[in-house]
């Protein structure tokens, strides 16, 4: 590497720590990001993992946070190659019973299909839709004094219950089914405090900006943060593994997307004894088994909803989902494990050859499992789709140790960064009055494991990157 001295050097080039140089470059610094791998992306890589031809996403995969992201979406990434595509129906949960239930741009048409439900659900989403503008900035950012109080304390109120609790204001078996597979992002019991939040948070993004696949698949975010990270001046160095900091060059601050596991290792020493405690004490939540299928023809779910949907929850009722989460949440493997599963083909016709489709899938499972668990998310696909099976040409799977084995931040498969429960929700990696620094002048972590948490939407390491301008360099951002 050349031994250049940089104003800020950002270890890790995944979606917040892209976020992070792109906003300490935009005040004009000298930024240096330093990646491991011999790509860039983080959860943001796509690679052909069964057969010639079919492009899989290798981690994230559809991207509602992204598309709704408040900083994301003030960079003019299009124009450096990036194009979603938005599905008709951003993600359908189907039922025993061959019926479905869906998420769709408007709140009306969504709440029109929930029969009993549809009061309740116009009501809350149709404020949660209005607010949104004024929360997000809030949600998706540290624990400080709100911009808008009334409107985040009544999204407060629903988003610290448990999911539990929550759906008992469904009647319907498809509102409180639908609700559940979106509180399962959480990858958590749903009976935890805080478990609707997520739920809540991607319905509204949904509302509001669509559950989208890029085209040409997740590495092209990567991609097109990076093209436009270079234009204003910035810099990449792929293939330099960060052990320790004495590897880097000299730098007024050093920016780690990293979890608190990898933080010990690499700067450890430097920190105070206290703040090493806390990170000792973070906690990693379940972790996920993955399959990627080239099929030769389209999943022929039994609804028809499903079929055009991005995204397909597999998991029948609240009960049983809630059930599923417990058991792995407890060490289990459910014979029938929730599903959350990923068409991208049917939106990007360029992920597989013609007439032939590409799918994605993974179910939670206890972290650091090794146990195989193909055939259990097979049979809850073939459960809601007769004749799966007889479509596939070939599959890849990876269990946690691969994950974590493919990008080190996944700890035991767990790929929110550190489980966001409410001993976590705001506490991220540890009590300080800012998270993002560590005890070390200097020295800050701008991963996931940091409010807000789990998900492509950039805002940790944006605001990692907001604490060391102000800290390091003096420079305040709004």
């Amino acid at each position: 590497m050349n031994r250049t001295d940089y104003d800020a050097i950002i270890v890790g080039s995944g979606p917040n720590g892209l976020a992070a140089a792109i906003a300490m470059q935009q005040q004009g610094l000298s930024v240096l990001i330093v990646e491991g791998k011999d790509t860039i992306g983080g959860g943001l890589r796509s690679a052909e993992l069964t057969l010639p031809g079919f492009l899989h996403d290798v981690c994230s995969a559809v991207h509602p946070l992204a598309v709704a992201s408040p900083f994301f979406t003030t960079l003019p990434l299009e124009q450096f190659g990036l194009n979603y595509i938005f599905p008709e129906i951003d993600a359908a949960h189907p039922f025993d019973d061959g019926r479905a239930a869906i998420l769709k741009g408007s709140v009306d048409d969504t709440a029109a299909l929930l029969g009993d439900d549809q009061h309740t659900y116009l009501k809350l989403f149709n404020r949660l839709v209005k607010d949104w503008p004024e929360l997000a900035p809030d949600v998706l950012g540290p624990l400080s004094f709100p911009k808008h109080p009334i409107n985040l304390a009544n999204f407060g109120l629903n988003a610290l219950t448990p999911a539990t609790y929550f759906a008992k204001r469904f009647k319907t078996q498809q509102a409180k089914g639908l609700f559940a597979g979106m509180a399962a992002h959480s990858i958590q019991p749903l009976s935890n405090f805080a478990t609707s939040a997520i739920a809540l948070v991607l319905m509204t993004a949904g509302h509001l900006k669509g559950w989208p696949v890029p085209q040409g698949g997740s590495r092209q975010i990567a991609s097109s943060l990076a093209s436009y990270f270079i234009s204003i001046g910035g810099k990449i160095e792929t293939g330099y593994y960060v052990k320790s900091l004495d590897q880097l060059p000299s730098s007024k601050a050093v920016l780690l997307d990293v979890t608190p596991k990898q933080l010990l290792q690499i700067a450890g020493h430097r920190f105070s004894s206290f703040y090493k405690w806390q990170l000792e004490k973070y906690r990693y939540g379940m972790g996920v088994y993955k399959v990627d299928w080239a099929l030769d023809g389209p999943i022929p779910f039994t609804a028809s909803e499903c079929r055009s949907a991005g995204t397909v929850h597999l998991g029948g009722t609240f009960e049983e989902i809630a059930d599923a989460e417990q058991s792995a949440s407890l060490g289990n493997h459910p014979e029938k494990p929730f599903v959350l599963l990923a068409q991208q083909s049917v939106l990007d016709p360029s992920r597989a050859p013609a007439g032939k489709h590409a799918a994605w899938a993974y179910c939670h499972v206890p972290n650091g499992s090794y146990k195989d668990m193909t055939e259990a998310i097979e049979r809850q696909i073939e459960r809601f789709a007769p004749g799966f099976r007889d479509l596939i040409l070939g599959r890849h799977t990876m269990n946690t140790a691969q994950m974590q084995q493919y990008n080190p931040n996944y700890i035991g498969g767990d790929i929110n960064g550190g489980v966001i429960d409410l001993g976590q929700l705001f506490t991220r990696p540890a009590l300080r009055s800012s998270p993002y620094r560590t005890s070390a002048k200097g020295i800050y972590i701008c991963s996931s494991s940091t409010p807000p948490g789990g998900g492509v939407h950039g805002m940790c390491g944006y605001h990692a990157a907001k604490r060391a301008l102000k800290d390091v360099f003096n420079i305040s951002v709004i």
